[in-house]
């Protein structure tokens, strides 16, 4: 292809001069001799006309040291922070606070750093809810907040409310409800009139709830855990005690179960359910991972190590009675007597029995034990096993002082003994486990939902209760087992799983609700009893003194 010719010439366009050509600088370097490079002269001297090109050649390296330095100071200098302010600019209180989304808050979880994991000096973001650490300059919240411009936070401690990057803090009214959130707590009055003023609330979603009566989430195999967190945030003495009082000194065992039980009786919840999460972590800790959310456990062994170490959380002692709220309001006294049984042959060489010394024995106890009767081995004309029925009456004729039960070459009797405690916890004894199987006894125990009279089972005392009153006692929570059949590739063909469910008395409305897990529906106080009671809260009546 041929080029196109020039319509003008090149020196038209240009109407300057060409660019002078570049000269040698010049310097004028005084009459001396150098030296080489092992310090001798080499008797030559450098006159002041001649070009100094060593000097040159110096004094261009330094001009582009000077230069490249520029280039770095301009790419390379460290990004200075933003100014961090005491409070906000004028006419700006509200700034950042439109972004807050509540719906995204989840107080629940376990405060932990999702960067770091590291629990001190925690820090929720309120535009996405996930927790960093610190809001220095140099703090994971602060690298957040200019990354992802969310700029609110909140201190899982002291629940004040900071603008990052800025570092002031919020005064707004406005956020009121979410502190409460975060730490929930009520007023003594409140308090006091939750089982007498029937109240109902709603989430952020409009879905409405009964405070106290709320779903809990089962992360994966914590149903056991959920049900007994229920049942003790029901017993009256308890629930007040841990959302009265301060607890900010106690171990981390007791401040989460008493953070669980307020956000179990939340009127002002984002959402009609609680995550136990964060008491788990500590109880699998505590338990060395005895009792985890992945695990299914029985409720009763939970419930005792649960009571236990809550009993020395709250600096309970190990043999002082009633040294803490535990005890003060589980606790009770029982009276032992065993007698051992002796064979002899006589003369005649027959057997005969010979009555020894009866010992009396004082024990205490927190859960009674109720045996059932063996279930029945054979199969009625439909070829199904008859499901017995026994009343609660009877199998709690154990501790009567009457009946004597034999236990090797012992024979025993029990008898309750005053005071008896403002709750009873009713632990009926339906598993057993041998060398070969577990074996699981389904006789359906029937009770009535009020009026329990535990006065024949106590020894009298007229010192403490005037004898032949009785004594009653109220239901408050039931938990029931059920056995659902799953699909086993096994040998057995079909396995059993554990569901564990809490009936729940709710003595504002006059009414009783079944919680299973997430789940909250009515039940009929008449039915409770067809399910497989397994452990049983009851409370004591409080009558009137006459004056």
């Amino acid at each position: 292809m041929s080029k196109r010719v020039a319509t003008e010439s090149l020196e038209d366009l240009v109407a300057g001069d060409s660019p002078a050509p570049k000269k040698v600088r010049l310097q004028d370097v005084p009459d001396e001799s150098f030296t080489n490079g092992n310090g001798y002269s080499n008797g030559e001297t450098i006159h002041n006309n001649a070009p100094d090109i060593l000097g040159a050649a110096e004094e261009m390296h330094e001009e582009l040291e000077e230069a490249v330095d520029g280039l770095d100071d301009d790419d390379d200098m460290p990004a200075q922070s933003a100014p961090r302010q005491r409070a906000p600019a004028e006419g700006y209180d509200d700034l950042y606070l439109d972004t807050v989304n509540r719906s995204l808050l989840d107080f629940d979880f376990e405060k932990l750093c999702s960067v770091t994991l590291s629990n001190i000096n925690v820090y929720a973001c309120l535009v996405c809810g996930k927790y960093y650490q610190g809001r220095g300059p140099k703090s994971q919240a602060y690298f957040h907040a200019l990354e992802e411009g969310h700029h609110v936070y909140i201190n899982m401690e002291s629940k004040k409310v900071y603008v990052l990057p800025e570092g002031y803090e919020v005064q707004s009214k406005s956020l009121e409800d979410i502190k409460f959130q975060v730490d929930p707590s009520l007023p003594k009055e409140e308090v006091t009139r939750l089982d007498s003023q029937a109240k109902s609330a709603w989430d952020l979603l409009g879905k409405k709830y009964i405070p106290g009566h709320v779903g809990m989430n089962n992360i994966k195999a914590n149903d056991y855990f959920n049900v007994v967190i229920h049942a003790l945030a029901h017993v009256a003495p308890l629930r007040n005690y841990f959302m009265l009082e301060n607890l900010s000194d106690k171990p981390q065992l007791a401040q989460r179960f008493s953070i669980l039980v307020r956000k179990i009786w939340n009127p002002r919840a984002f959402k009609s359910h609680v995550s136990p999460h964060e008491l788990l972590q500590e109880i699998a800790l505590r338990s060395g991972k005895k009792f985890t959310l992945t695990d299914q456990s029985d409720p009763v062994d939970f419930l005792n190590w649960f009571l236990n170490n809550l009993h020395l959380a709250l600096g309970g002692s190990k043999t002082k009675p009633n040294s803490s709220i535990i005890q003060k309001v589980f606790q009770g006294k029982l009276k032992v007597e065993s007698q051992q049984i002796t064979a002899r042959a006589d003369a005649g060489d027959r057997l005969r029995f010979e009555d020894a010394d009866v010992k009396t024995d004082i024990q205490r106890f927190m859960i009674l034990t109720l045996d059932l009767p063996a279930a029945p081995l054979f199969q009625d004309e439909l070829d199904k096993n008859i499901i017995p029925q026994i009343p609660l009456t009877t199998i709690l004729s154990k501790y009567d002082g009457i009946r004597a039960q034999e236990r090797l070459n012992t024979r025993i009797r029990y008898r309750l003994m005053h005071p008896l405690p403002p709750c009873v916890l009713f632990h009926v004894k339906r598993f057993s486990k041998n060398k070969f199987v577990s074996e699981r006894n389904p006789t359906i125990v029937t009770f009535p939902v009020r009026s329990l009279d535990m006065a024949p089972y106590v020894e009298p005392d007229p010192k403490v209760f005037p004898p032949g009153e009785p004594i009653w006692y109220d239901l408050v929570a039931n938990i029931t087992h059920e056995a659902v059949r799953i699909r086993d590739d096994s040998v057995e063909g079909e396995a059993e799983r554990k569901v564990w469910r809490v009936q729940l008395r709710d003595k504002a409305h006059d009414q009783w609700l079944e919680v299973q897990d997430l789940f909250v529906e009515s039940a009929s106080a008449d039915t409770l009893f067809t399910k497989e009671s397994y452990l049983q809260v009851w409370e004591r009546r409080r009558i009137a003194k006459k004056s």
